[in-house]
């Protein structure tokens, strides 16, 4: 059984551009002049094909793409082993690739912007693969076989579908089908080792768990390739390297940076493009990590800043993110521009559309990131940036979490125990429950605090367990758990110093008659915290969303005019600020 990879010996899958028109349908892809990005007259014309079928719509939606593109440029002066030419970092995430049709859009997306810029593609796995090959590990710590067979034979139906659809020759589908079988045999082993040791190890659990974009990345590029693309799918654990946190493995960007210069850069420079496995990694020592669920939109910043890239678009299928969760908010709309703060307190705080860790390696860099829809196009997204709009402080969005428990550690004889608040967070943080607010009094007679509601017995009983002799001698009255509570998280730009924020929002609350548990404020000034019972969040989002008429605020976001995608003529932007290291 082999339970880890090296990352000295990845799988690479190179493509080679085919020398025909793969689909032939005769019609020429509409183009849109790049010259004023430069250099593009150094590439090879093999490399940019200019037939697609029209029979899915993608041969329109190349030409939306194309035109597109110039809207959100990039502008560069100098890019190192490469001059003149910008690089996008692009992400597709899990619907995005999730069967032959939504791939073929995101060839279409590729290819545009392949004429204007360098592109390095970050693939996730098929939607929904992630949950089976867990699914499939945990049935193999359970011994059940039966069942870890029935799973791993839909998935390898559904990749032939998508290899069947993609590819018209036979010669090409038989080598990506062995590409794809090898894959599956790695996890087959995987499996049967695990149901042998009933045992399901943290590094085990990651192997298996990575199989989905190892099986993304080679599919990607095959179909790349098919139409006209050279590209290579290259597996990140010849390239992000990481600590040996199994599940929520951290970047050693020194390292990554290296070797992303030394592996993708070359490729860069022969005009093909890299297609990158997301989630996963590998410690220094070669043995596979994974980024946390969810964390191929962290691999695609943790390429773009050891890349220096010029933008990261992560390509999802909603149009951005939003105001509010339009679940529970009819009237949310997206979110034109954001900074990076706001954007990182939103995901943190329950917007599915980041990861929480994402901007984090662009903190410092200054590069701005796109969330864009790959089914909707013509829809603006959101750009996030270092600094977000220029259009004053307040409020700009809100977001929920539900799935939360308020604990409260109280007595009139904590104010006399000056280690009460150390003792509470370190038993916290000993059974790495994250405190996600906190609330306490002046007196110290009470400390309040919400963590996930999944950890919450567990912290309840550690936490009694280390106060048990306070307890018996009434230092501490009780220490309570309360798991029907929610916080709504109000985020938007210099709210510390926009008066009225909290007045408004309170005001705005009472008048649904939601009554306030507990209240907060971030010491970036850019979010304050209401903690309210669960069974009113939808009234306090619908009326804080009213109050601060965010739907309004966003309504303007632009779609591409008819006269644009006539011409092509889009508002190039602004050139993002070098920073120098």
């Amino acid at each position: 059984m082999r339970n880890e990879r090296t990352s000295e010996q990845p799988h690479e899958f190179g493509f080679g551009v085919p020398s025909r028109d793969p689909l032939g349908s005769g019609i020429e892809e509409p183009r849109c002049s790049a010259e004023p990005l430069g250099r593009r007259s150094a590439r090879s014309p093999s490399h940019h094909r200019n037939y697609i079928s029209s029979s899915d719509g993608t041969a329109r939606a190349s030409e939306f793409y194309s035109k597109r593109f110039h809207e959100h440029r990039p502008v560069r002066t100098h890019l190192p082993g490469n001059a003149g030419t910008p690089l996008r970092i692009m992400k597709f995430g899990g619907t995005s690739v999730g069967d032959a049709s939504a791939i073929k859009k995101v060839v279409a997306i590729i290819r545009a912007a392949a004429r204007e810029s360098n592109v390095v593609v970050v693939v996730s796995a098929m939607s929904g693969m992630t949950n089976k090959l867990i699914e499939a590990a945990t049935q193999s710590e359970a011994g059940n076989r039966e069942q870890v067979a029935t799973i791993f034979e839909e998935l390898r139906k559904q990749h032939d579908t998508v290899v069947s659809a993609l590819i018209p020759s036979a010669a090409e589908q038989n080598r990506v089908g062995r590409i794809v079988q090898e894959i599956f045999q790695e996890g087959d082993r995987l499996c049967q080792g695990t149901i042998l040791l009933r045992e399901l190890t943290l590094q085990a659990r990651d192997s298996i768990s990575s199989l989905g974009e190892r099986l993304s990345a080679p599919l990607v590029a095959a179909a790349l390739a098919e139409r006209g693309v050279a590209s290579q799918a290259i597996e990140a654990t010849a390239l992000v390297v990481t600590n040996s946190d199994h599940g929520t493995a951290e970047p050693l960007m020194g390292l990554t940076r290296e070797r992303c210069e030394a592996r993708l850069r070359p490729l860069l420079k022969q005009g093909i493009i890299p297609v990158v496995t997301g989630f996963i990694g590998a410690t220094a020592e070669g043995t596979l990590t994974t980024l946390g669920r969810g964390g191929s939109d962290y691999s695609a910043t943790i390429l773009g800043a050891a890349l220096d890239a010029d933008e990261v678009i992560i390509w999802t299928d909603v149009d951005g993110l939003l105001t509010a969760d339009p679940r529970l908010v009819p009237s949310a709309c997206t979110i034109r521009e954001i900074s990076y703060r706001d954007a990182a307190e939103l995901a943190h705080f329950g917007a599915k559309v980041l990861h929480p860790k994402t901007l984090r390696p662009l903190m410092q860099t200054g590069i701005p990131v796109w969330i864009r829809n790959t089914f909707a196009p013509e829809l603006h997204g959101t750009k996030i940036t270092s600094t977000g709009p220029s259009n004053g402080g307040g409020v700009k969005a809100l977001s929920a979490i539900s799935d939360a428990a308020l604990i409260t550690v109280a007595g009139p004889g904590t104010e006399r125990m000056r280690d009460v608040l150390g003792r509470t967070f370190s038993t916290t943080a000993a059974v790495r429950a994250d405190v996600l607010l906190i609330s306490q009094s002046c007196s110290q007679n009470d400390i309040r605090f919400v963590i996930p509601a999944a950890l919450a017995n567990r912290t309840l009983e550690a936490l009694r367990s280390e106060f048990a002799q306070d307890l018996a001698h009434k230092r501490v009255d009780h220490i309570t758990l309360d798991s029907t509570v929610a916080i709504i998280a109000a985020v938007g730009q210099s709210m510390s110093g926009t008066s009225g924020i909290a007045g408004r929002m309170l005001s705005a609350l009472a008048r649904e008659n939601v009554s306030i548990i507990a209240v907060a404020q971030g010491s970036s000034a850019c979010n304050m915290y209401f903690v309210v019972a669960q069974k009113d969040v939808n009234a306090a989002l619908v009326a804080a969303h009213g109050e601060f008429r965010l739907g309004a605020q966003n309504s303007q976001a632009p779609r591409l005019s008819s006269s644009c995608a006539t011409t092509g003529k889009l508002e190039p932007t602004v050139p993002r600020a070098r920073f120098k290291e």
